[in-house]
């Protein structure tokens, strides 16, 4: 499985500190038994006016990052006489108890040392990405979306405040994207003894775009730009940076933490983007790399022809 996959956190412009953190742990992930083609991706984003919010996201992503060391799931039930629970499916059930061991790990913690002020926390994310299917648990506000073709097809659902307005039909989805009290959360790691997580599957296909993002991108960037951004022909490392470019012109009041991978893209054409991105960034332009190709043809020519002269 070909995998184009990128991250990129960034402080915003707004904060004194970065309390974001991510991951991404591929098929060279040391003790990797979990899955044999794909990769792990998490994203964490620590509670702001809490105490060590920037700690809280780190162990977060620390305790998942040992998921990937765990034996894969038995295959689920062949018989279709067995009504299964989609919860229990696949990896879901593991992705749900390392969650719940970073929550438990995260509140002892604040019962052990923080004496004062908020506790610790942090919503926290995650998605196994494997050949057709993505696997997600999801705590808090961090999102996951799924696009193809430019097209948002699934989006995860966030545990904030007005997220629960819009759902009672007490405010629209228009007014919450407005509201200044879109960034408290009703779910989160650490701050309780337990919590529920969502959990999710998602169908992929060759050319499938999915996203991993913190708050910081989707409170600065409409659905429809970022699905615009997706569905540009560029690298995952291009889109993410994009990404973050366009949540720091649009204010950048928060942290900004972003994952883009990209699934099964066709091979020749990501080695050509990657080549032409890296021709950008030396401030090479198409033009002149056409003339050396030429210069060389030329010069091959000349060699060839007093070759055959002589």
């Amino acid at each position: 499985m070909l995998l184009d996959v990128a991250g990129i956190t960034h402080i915003g412009r707004r904060k004194e500190k970065n309390e974001d953190s991510f991951g991404i742990f591929g098929e060279d992930a040391p003790g990797l038994k979990l899955f044999k083609q794909g990769a792990f991706l998490v994203v964490a984003d620590g509670l702001g006016g809490h105490t060590g919010g920037d700690i809280a996201s780190k162990l977060a992503v620390s305790i998942l990052r040992d998921l990937v060391k765990e034996d894969p799931p038995e295959p689920d039930s062949p018989n279709v006489d067995v009504v299964l629970d989609a919860a229990t499916l696949g990896f879901l059930p593991q992705i749900r108890a390392a969650m719940n061991r970073a929550n438990a790990s995260i509140f002892q913690t604040n019962c052990d040392l923080v004496q004062s002020g908020r506790p610790m926390g942090t919503t926290l994310l995650s998605m196994l990405v494997e050949p057709r299917m993505a696997w997600i648990g999801n705590v808090g506000d961090s999102r996951a979306y799924h696009l193809r073709d430019g097209v948002i097809l699934s989006r995860t659902e966030d545990h904030s405040w007005v997220d629960e307005q819009v759902k009672l039909g007490l405010m629209t989805r228009d007014e919450a994207e407005k509201d200044k009290r879109k960034n408290l959360v009703t779910r989160s790691i650490g701050t309780h003894p337990e919590m529920e997580v969502d959990t999710y599957r998602w169908l992929l296909s060759p050319g499938d775009v999915v996203l991993l993002c913190t708050d910081g991108l989707v409170n600065m960037v409409r659905d429809s730009e970022i699905a615009a951004e997706l569905a540009r022909p560029v690298t995952a490392k291009a889109m993410a940076k994009r990404l973050v470019d366009l949540a720091l012109a649009g204010g950048g009041k928060d942290n900004i933490t972003v994952i883009v991978a990209v699934v099964d893209p066709d091979p020749w054409r990501l080695s050509w983007l990657r080549f032409r991105e890296r021709m950008r960034e030396k401030n090479i332009s198409a033009g002149r790399v056409v003339g050396w190709l030429l210069f060389g043809v030329l010069c091959f020519a000349a060699g060839l022809g007093l070759t055959l002269l002589r």
